[in-house]
């Protein structure tokens, strides 16, 4: 998978493994989620332990088959005592709104966490 960034532009991308994918309704005063959403997404990323392919390019986000545009609050981080790497934000998605947790616990997650800082800092200046 190609993660680092040679040069930041409107054709730069990102592209890595997750290993965890959390997806939940938010902000709390958003329109709530069918049933039928919740349940596809609990099966396609929630609770599938399966690695999930994950693209970011300029200001979209897709994890496996769902594209998460309107990207804002973007945040990345490595927790303490961890050996990996967890980008979170808000997007939406089929025009549901969401809250979105992606780890990768992939060996070389301090370069993934280089590209996704510069890509943050490139495409979301002003996120947290």
């Amino acid at each position: 998978m190609r993660h680092l960034l040679e040069k930041l532009n409107s054709d730069s991308k990102i592209e890595f493994f997750a290993d965890k994918v959390y997806v939940h309704h938010w902000p709390q005063n958003s329109p709530i989620w069918p049933k039928s959403v919740q349940e596809k997404i609990d099966l396609d990323l929630n609770k599938n332990n399966e690695k999930k392919k994950v693209m970011i390019a300029a200001e979209k986000i897709q994890i496996s088959d769902y594209d998460f545009l309107k990207i804002k609050k973007v945040g990345v981080t490595i927790p303490l005592f961890k050996k990996e790497t967890t980008l979170v934000f808000e997007g939406s998605f089929q025009n549901l709104n969401a809250h979105v947790h992606i780890t990768t616990l992939a060996s070389d997650y301090l370069d993934i966490f280089n590209s996704l800082m510069a890509h943050k800092s490139h495409f979301f200046p002003d996120s947290c």
